[in-house]
This record gives C-alpha cells, structure tokens and sequence, in this order.
C-alpha cells in the first residue's frame, strides 16, 4: 500500500520455552494500515495482540521480534532506540488494552491518570487546562457525570466505566494510530455503539488509522474497512469487511458457521473443525 502509515513485513514472534527451545507465537505476518480501520480476528492465541504490540514497542524483553519491515509512517521501529519508541507511545502511538483490572493504576484516580496522559507531552499545560481537556473526552464518551467520576478510583468503577477510562486515555491525545485489543468487551450493546461511534468520529476527524482487534466477527465487519483473518500465528484470509460472507478460507467459514442468529435452528452450534493441513500450507 503506497504511502502507508504503518507497514509489517514477515513479522516474527517467539517466545523461550523451558527446554531451552523457542516457541513461534507469531510466524511471518505481513500487512500495511492506511488511515482506515483495520479488523484482526481469530481465537485466543492466534497471534493478534501479539501483532499488535509488536509494532506498538511493548512486548517483554525475552521476547523476540524478528521483521523485514516494521515500520511507522517512514520510521523504521526495528532501529529506532528506546527513547524514540516511547516518545511514540502515547502521542502518535496508542493502545487500548482489554481489561481495566490491570491497566488502570489502582492508587490513581480516574481524573489524574487521563490528565497525566495530556500534561506527559506538553508540561506547560496547566492544571486547570488539563482538567477541561479530561471532563470533556468523559463526557464525549456519553458519561453522565464526568466530576463524579473524574475523583473515582478504578476499583469504585463498573468494568465497562474502567473500559470508557482507559479508551479516554488513549485518544484525548488524538494519536495518529491506535491499536484497541477488545476494547467494547466489557460494554454493554448500547455503550458499545457510543464508543465505537467516537471511534469512528475520530478516524474520520483526525485521518487516523485505527487497528481493531476482536472475537467478533460480526461487531469487526460492521464497524472495520478491511478484516484480517488470523490463524496459529500467521494471517489466512484478508478481505474487505463487507465481503466477510464471501470468505475463502475453511478456517473462516468454520468460524462464521459457529456464530449463532436470532432466527436459526434451535440445533447445537457447529464446533470448528481444524485440519493439519492448514499449517502446512501457511
């Protein structure tokens, strides 16, 4: 894809096993991000968070990434230093993690851990600008009383209000790209819309791209440009999001054919039927 923002070329993951070997977790993913919205579906453990922290700079440092090309608009993260990555986390690069049990500081009010996310980088706002700019991303993601949860602490929060903080954390700073692991999981359907709704506002606004990671395959083919289709490591299918019904590969026929409909069969759903054969030829 010409001009990209993002662009991963043979991405390779592994991590060390206990006999001293390693284990592939990611094994030769290639993809480019425009400013879009980019789905990545497949099981747990398919690789897709995997995928995605990569390119965001934050996997452990046992783990080892190997790419041709990992790079971000014109920046090659393979050779940029520590200090170049994590100017980039936070400004241009964000991501919204899946759970807000363990990745919302549980000593920090809601209101001071988005604050410190707009004051982290540009010190000479001041208190009180930083404080505006956090009430109005609370309420711009349809929270009914930003004061009152602006002094909150993550454990006096409901999951889903924990999962509005984290994702307000993330794009009061408008980054260029943004990687959201699950970030509606924990939403009810109506909240889920809200949010998905600003998401959107936002790509469109900002021309941002916006990588979204999910189960769901029908939520991701609603909301998403383009779907990656992820299997033990390694993509199998890449289609446009409205064609999802017209994929390929068994690997995602099996998993739409488990996906139930208000109007279907009373029936046990499929189970999915897994061949050797798929690893072979990925």
């Amino acid at each position: 894809m010409t001009g990209a923002l993002a662009e991963i070329r043979n991405l390779r993951i592994a991590f060390p096993t206990e006999n001293g070997g390693w284990h592939q977790a990611v094994r030769g993913v290639s993809f480019s991000l425009g400013r879009e919205k980019l789905g990545i579906v497949g099981e747990s453990g398919s690789g897709k968070s995997l995928s995605g922290r990569a390119l965001l700079g934050v996997l452990p440092d046992y783990a080892r990434v190997e790419a041709d090309v990992l790079s971000f608009d014109g920046i090659d993260l393979l050779r940029a230093s520590r200090g170049e990555r994590r100017k980039l986390r936070g400004s241009r690069l964000g991501m919204v993690l899946q759970d807000p049990k363990f990745s919302l500081n549980p000593v920090m009010t809601a209101g001071a851990q988005i604050m410190e996310a707009v004051r982290i980088g540009n010190r000479r706002i001041s208190s009180a600008e930083a404080k505006k700019a956090t009430l109005a991303i609370l309420e711009s993601l349809h929270i009914r009383d930003p004061e009152l949860v602006f002094d909150r602490y993550p454990h006096e929060l409901s999951g889903g209000m924990g999962q509005r903080i984290m994702i307000a954390m993330m794009v009061v700073r408008e980054p260029d790209l943004l990687i959201a692991d699950e970030p509606t999981s924990a939403l009810d359907v109506t909240v889920q819309m809200q949010v998905l709704s600003i998401l959107d506002e936002l790509v469109t606004r900002r021309q941002m791209g916006l990588i979204f990671i999910s189960h769901d395959l029908q939520l991701v083919s609603r909301f998403c440009d383009r779907i990656i289709v992820m299997y033990a490591g390694q993509i199998v299918e890449t289609l446009n999001a409205k064609e999802l019904g017209a994929a390929q590969h068994p690997y995602t026929k099996g998993l739409l054919a488990c996906l139930p409909t208000i109007d279907g069969p009373l029936s046990p759903l499929p189970t999915l039927q897994r061949d050797a054969a798929w690893m072979d030829t990925l």
